[in-house]
């Protein structure tokens, strides 16, 4: 029996009975490192006066979490295109083009401009960097699919833990929590998917091994 006992945009929670621990496991770790999400992978930097270096400016642009419409895109690696710049369908341009006053100001993710407004920052609050008077940033960056076996910045979970409510009878809560690029139960239904394809592949191998070893046992 499966049954979903909490449920809200950033967060599931899902009891098991019945299914072995190590199915739930899985199905907790793929959550975390094999659902794709987006995130800014490579960034062009035309400009940058404020105190920080370009590499700590694009490694916090890239853990941004960005807004996942997950089947709109496919992996860079999959994509017919076979061009390490992308296309439209395995990347998204994002760039931002700020200057401070005499105020000063504070670069946030609200700042940061989508080509496609399906794939944007989840928050317009996520401060970036600061500027003083007449520093400016100015930037194109490139978003992409990718899992969180790569790097952390493609982690689409904050939480992915398995608790134990009766070992005995294999009674099992799976608990998810995402960091906004995909809804709670868009990330496990995928993680399922994953799992199952996974599934179907070993039994394909293992029909395949079968049958060579008959083949080979009949000709012996």
């Amino acid at each position: 029996m499966i049954e979903v006992i909490e449920q809200s945009e950033s967060r599931i929670a899902v009891r098991f009975i019945g299914y072995p621990i190590q199915y739930v496991n899985a199905l907790r770790r793929i959550a975390m490192v094999e659902v794709p999400i987006m995130a800014i992978d490579d960034v062009i930097i035309y400009e940058n006066s404020s105190v920080m270096h370009d590499e700590v400016l694009a490694h916090r642009l890239g853990l941004i979490p960005l807004s996942t419409p997950l089947h709109r895109f496919v992996r860079q690696e999959e994509c017919e295109c076979k061009s390490p710049l992308g296309c439209p369908r395995c990347r998204v341009l994002l760039y931002l083009d700020v200057r401070a006053d005499e105020k000063g100001r504070v670069v946030t993710s609200g700042d940061i401009v989508s080509e496609d407004e399906s794939v944007r920052p989840i928050s317009d609050n996520i401060p970036i960097v600061t500027l003083v008077k007449n520093q400016g940033v100015r930037f194109e960056a490139y978003a992409r699919l990718g899992i969180g076996k790569m790097h952390a910045k493609w982690q689409p979970t904050t939480v992915s833990i398995v608790r134990e409510v009766d070992s005995s009878k294999d009674d099992y809560i799976l608990e998810l929590e995402s960091v906004g690029s995909l809804p709670a139960r868009d990330i496990l239904l995928e993680a399922i998917n994953i799992l199952e394809e996974k599934i179907t592949t070993l039994g394909d191998s293992i029909g395949g091994l079968k049958a060579y070893a008959d083949a080979k046992s009949s000709i012996g």
